[in-house]
């Protein structure tokens, strides 16, 4: 019962993306009903074309039963006719008859899709708004593939399954009310005997139960399918972002298979969710041919008895048939809902999901970095696992400051805390003595630049890139950065210079040259603090001193923190902490942590020797 209820109410907010869309929903729903109707309609012209065109006998009414005057006359008209003008007006009477048809059928169809395309184009945008809100813990918690897959394969589950499912769920339905009418009105008006109608009730459950039954199977291989898509995902996002690795490592063959049997696995699952889709039509077609053959072994004495004509049969097994169509599709409706809800589930995980970092209600801007920042007791821990412990330190405006220490020291932990892609677990940074808890993070992150080692870059233009999220700018403004980041050089040797489009990642552009820009772009911020997360680790010697060369121009007149590969590069920072096993070990300046004699001068040492000994090789 629960599972109902939960079923029901998730369903209920699907629709709610529906809402701003009402107008064309119910001009899809005015041509549903035009279609239904006309639909139904389509099987009284049956009783003239086999009674009097055919057999050549005039329409008969039960006179036990009272028809209403406009109906005898329309018969009395009819049984008047001569059967050239008869045929004549149903010919042309089909003609305007199939056209209002199918138009109101195309009309139907096109605005339900359209529908289905402008509600999963909102729910692309709430749900890509909601991941641009969302903090760094949740992309820690869940990999780039698998959040691709729910804005791409579970968006198409769902616009599949409102673009039929929906309109199933409103046009079948008025079919069904408009097709047992005329069938009730075919057994009072013609005599049927009511056995038969009860024959077609009886027919209901038989059609309506196989779909229940598959539609709860159906959808937990559903929710199977689409985490092996996310799988899928999963790898090709791997694979192109490492191409370089496997064919260094020439494993094309090993990657070609396990992509092979992952893509296996999800055939396998679309197709069981195929087979249990598809094989209810044909059980509820055999059903229907079951139906026929009781009908007609109950009507043959009816016939032979001349108490039925082979008109009203006709017309009443037909309209039957009608009938039994949407109710067809209404047992299918129900397996493509339970598709729908298990996508909707998986989305609704995200939208439900509360950002980590928020804002206080009123929270004040931070116009500007004046005097310093304070670490106070700053611990951090992730997933119960310590980071950092007790982080004490003052850092004054236009300080640089050094963070160095063994790999896992928490180096990189501690500056994402500056600008709140993190929250400390306990203690708290202050900035000019206010929290950074009580700043908007707007404010906060506009008086910051950060420079990684990853070098982020955009499918976009080398201007758009250095120029990114600022306002107001100006050609002149971008090319002054890129000249102080040692980038324009390199740049006026593109093919349409500032306007080249630079590929994914950057990727037609040597490690230095992306670097460069990313310097660039954070000269252009013009920020009172700056981070470099090892922004020189991964360059070749003359790519590394182009860079150092700019990041020097870049500290000038900032507050600074770096995080170095190569500890002769920050010598003249002021403030060198050194980090190991989360916590402060030493603190001070490059003399005076290598008059102690500890962990700074251990990690200096050891790398001066293996680079004098790079330099002899």
């Amino acid at each position: 019962m629960n599972t109902v209820k939960k079923d029901v109410k998730d369903f209920w907010r699907l629709l709610y993306f529906v809402r701003p869309h009402l107008l064309v929903l119910i001009i899809a729903f005015a041509c549903m009903i035009c279609f239904s109707v006309l639909n139904s309609l389509s099987t009284t012209a049956l009783i003239p074309i086999v009674d009097n065109i055919i057999s050549g006998k005039k329409i008969v009414i039960n006179p036990y039963i009272k028809v209403p005057q406009f109906i005898l006359d329309i018969i009395s008209k009819i049984n008047s006719m001569s059967q050239t003008d008869l045929i004549n007006i149903i010919l042309f009477g089909g003609l305007i008859y199939f056209f209002l048809r199918n138009l109101f059928d195309f009309l139907q169809t096109y605005y339900m899709s359209d529908l289905s395309q402008r509600v999963i184009r909102g729910m692309k945008d709430t749900i890509y708004k909601k991941l641009l809100s969302l903090s760094m813990s949740f992309y820690a918690k869940n990999p780039t593939p698998k959040l691709m897959s729910r804005i791409t394969y579970d968006t198409a589950v769902i616009r599949d399954s409102i673009s039929t499912g929906l309109l199933d769920m409103v046009l079948r339905p008025l079919e069904l009310i408009t097709h047992f009418t005329v069938v009730v009105g075919i057994v009072l008006y013609w005599g049927i005997p009511i056995k038969f109608l009860i024959t077609s009730i009886l027919l209901f459950p038989c059609i309506l139960l196989p779909a229940v039954v598959i539609a709860k199977r159906l959808r937990l291989i559903t929710t199977k399918a689409q985490e092996k898509m996310g799988d899928i995902n999963s790898i090709l996002f791997e694979i192109i972002t490492g191409i370089r690795i496997v064919k260094a490592f020439s494993m094309q063959d090993y990657e070609c298979k396990k992509f092979r049997e992952q893509n296996y696995g999800f055939y396998k699952l679309e197709m069981k969710s195929i087979k249990r889709l598809n094989v209810i039509s044909p059980i509820n077609e055999f059903t229907s041919v079951i139906y026929i053959v009781i009908v007609l072994y109950l009507a043959n004495k009816e016939i032979m008895a001349g108490k039925l004509s082979w008109g009203s049969l006709a017309v009443f097994v037909g309209s039957v048939l009608l009938m039994l169509k949407p109710l067809k599709r209404i047992s299918k409706v129900y397996a493509i809902v339970q598709q729908a809800l298990s996508s909707a589930i998986r989305v609704f995980d995200i939208l439900d999901t509360e950002p980590e970092i928020k804002e206080l209600r009123g929270a004040r801007n931070l116009e500007a970095f004046d005097k310093k920042m304070q670490f106070k007791n700053v611990c951090f821990a992730y997933e119960k696992k310590e980071i950092l412990k007790n982080i004490g330190v003052d850092i004054q405006k236009g300080d640089i400051v050094a963070i160095v220490g063994p790999s896992g020291a928490g180096k990189t932990t501690l500056v994402n805390l500056i600008p709140r892609f993190y929250d400390p677990t306990s203690g708290s940074i202050i900035i000019d003595g206010i929290d950074l808890k009580e700043l908007s993070l707007k404010s906060l992150r506009d008086k910051i630049g950060i420079v990684t080692q990853e070098m982020i870059l955009f499918n976009d233009t080398v201007f758009s890139n250095i120029s990114y999220g600022a306002k107001g700018h100006t050609k002149e403004d971008v090319i002054r950065s890129a000249r102080i980041a040692n980038a324009h050089e390199f740049i006026m040797k593109m093919p349409d210079q500032y306007d080249t489009i630079i590929g994914e990642r950057g990727f037609r552009m040597s490690g230095g040259e992306r670097q460069r820009l990313s310097i660039a772009r954070a000269i252009f911020k013009n920020p009172p603090i700056l981070i470099f997360d090892e922004a020189t680790s991964q360059l070749d010697t003359e790519s590394e001193r182009l860079v150092q060369e700019a990041i020097d121009r870049l500290m000038n007149g900032r507050t600074v923190f770096v995080i170095a590969h190569r500890l002769s590069t920050i010598t003249h920072a002021n403030k060198i902490l050194v980090l190991n096993n989360g916590a402060i070990e030493e603190y001070g300046s490059h003399q005076e942590l290598m008059s102690k004699s500890g962990l700074y001068k251990k990690l200096y040492d050891m790398q001066f020797f293996k680079e004098r000994q790079g330099e002899r090789g």
